[in-house]
């Protein structure tokens, strides 16, 4: 490469390309680094090393300090936050889909046990990656040498707090308090039969207590019995339901009181645990207890054995109250709403469902994807739909409408199917609710079929990395 002269995209020095690390496409164009110092600097985006880079399989921010954490997949340069998020990126660039990613995490807790290439590591990544020749993050190590000599492993050879940091929230290590591992616990119910729901979504604002709200007073109205539990400290769902109460559900798990002196009965066939900003003081307690993950499960159980349904509104975050969430239940439906941003969300989700499954050993998978606010006059709307079709196949459901009349009920105190009866956005919200009855009736997941289908392979050749931009597979890209 001798004799091309160029200025140096970081520091505008002038130089002579020698060396293949100084050049590098980028954004449609090529970018020159007169050193490895200005290379270093252009990825972690700042001039004093201090900025953060964007992981592309989870969308996390994180200081890249370690080589196998920038990866090159066809020319193009790539970020992963760990050695399982490497390994994700790497398996999409050989056409992997994002459905059958989140389709095979609940595989080992459906009885199947690892093999030993399977056997997830410390850090996401599994012993697979490492015979393919990816290098092993020191905590993975560190986490090997700990079984060799039969000492417990570093706390940092778990999943660390910086990689479960979510906005808002405590960052929360998803293992067991001690570093004891429990043993794996066999499905109470046939896999993909949606009967503790959590609805769930790291990314804020794709709809998720109006979901919460309308499937489980659609269920009801079906006349199931049905639990809806509010486990955000926001406390939005007695507000949609213009529903009060005294106690809420911090009373449950911190001071132990009983599921049903909480609860209240807010329609035929509906009762409420309510939450508020009390439930906020509750991570507190959780976090000091022998099974934080645990205490809402043993704390609803024997309640919610009495009851058709049980909905869980999760907060937009990864924090505790989201872990006992997700032990809690069997099946997760992801609001998402029709822009590319929350399109990158859905990684994060398949991601902590993963890590529910291999560290905490708890049968819970991706029942489906809903995409919500979806205006079919816009360009976007309909190429996410489209895309969330690809990689879910039949996960993905049919799209809510977008409906004024959606943001106008929780005003009322009403739900969607009192306030505007007959309109889109309640039809669509029923038919998701006669989806959840049908797949529980004939004892299997409507969506497994499409996770089976062999559909149009997602390669990183063609995009990004992060997520593959709406309207890619339509333009020919």
């Amino acid at each position: 490469m001798g004799g091309i002269s160029e200025t140096c995209s970081v520091c505008g020095t002038g130089f002579e390309v020698q060396f293949r690390y100084q050049m590098e496409e980028k954004d449609g164009g090529f970018s020159f680094f007169c050193s490895q110092k200005c290379l270093e600097k252009s990825q972690l985006g700042g001039e004093d090393g201090a900025a953060l880079a964007t992981c592309d399989a989870c969308a996390k921010r994180f200081p890249p300090d370690l080589v196998s954490q920038v990866l090159y997949v066809a020319g193009r340069r790539h970020y992963a936050c760990s050695l399982g998020c490497r390994t994700q990126l790497v398996r999409e660039a050989k056409g992997v889909r994002l459905g059958d990613i989140a389709a095979a995490a609940a595989a080992p807790a459906e009885g199947a046990t690892p093999t030993v290439d399977e056997a997830p590591l410390a850090g996401g990544g599994s012993r697979s990656a490492v015979a393919a020749g990816e290098p092993a993050q020191p905590a993975a190590r560190a986490s090997a040498q700990g079984e060799a000599t039969g000492r417990a492993a570093p706390a940092a050879s778990a999943a660390r707090p910086a990689e479960l940091k979510g906005q808002g929230a405590v960052a929360v290590p998803l293992s067991p308090a001690g570093g004891a591992k429990r043993p794996a616990q066999p499905p109470q119910r046939p896999a993909g039969v949606p009967r503790c729901l959590a609805v769930f979504n790291h990314k804020g604002g794709t709809g998720k207590t109006t979901t919460a709200v309308s499937v489980a007073a659609g269920l009801a109205a079906r006349d199931k019995r049905v639990l809806l539990v509010d486990t955000d400290a926001q406390g939005n769902v007695s507000v949609s339901l213009g529903a009060g109460a005294e106690r809420s559900l911090y009373h449950v798990l911190v001071m132990g009181l009983r599921v049903a002196d909480a609860t209240k009965t807010v329609r035929p066939n509906l009762d409420l645990l309510p939450s508020n900003e009390t439930l906020a003081a509750a991570e507190l307690y959780l976090a000091g207890r022998q099974n934080r993950d645990r205490v809402l499960s043993d704390r609803l159980s024997a309640a919610a054995a009495e009851y058709d349904y049980v909905v869980l509104d999760c907060s937009p975050s990864l924090s505790l109250m989201n872990q006992n969430a997700l032990v809690f239940a069997d099946s997760v439906l992801v609001p998402v709403a029709c822009d590319y941003l929350s399109l990158v969300g859905v990684r994060q989700v398949i991601k902590t469902v993963k890590n529910v499954n291999a560290l905490l050993h708890h049968p819970v998978q991706i029942w489906g994807v809903l995409p919500t606010f979806y205006d079919g006059r816009a360009k976007i709307a309909r190429e996410a739909v489209s895309t969330m079709k690809q990689h879910f196949g039949e996960r993905c459901l049919a799209p809510i409408r977008q409906a004024i009349k959606v943001k106008e009920a929780p005003a009322q105190g009403q739900t969607i199917f009192e306030y505007a009866s007959g309109t889109p956005a309640a039809d669509d919200y029923l038919a998701v609710v006669d989806r959840i009855i049908e797949s529980r009736e004939r004892g299997t997941a409507g969506s497994e079929a499409g996770a089976a289908r062999d559909g149009t392979a997602w390669s990183v050749d063609r995009g990004d990395a992060a997520t593959e931009r709406p309207g890619a597979a339509a333009a020919g890209a």
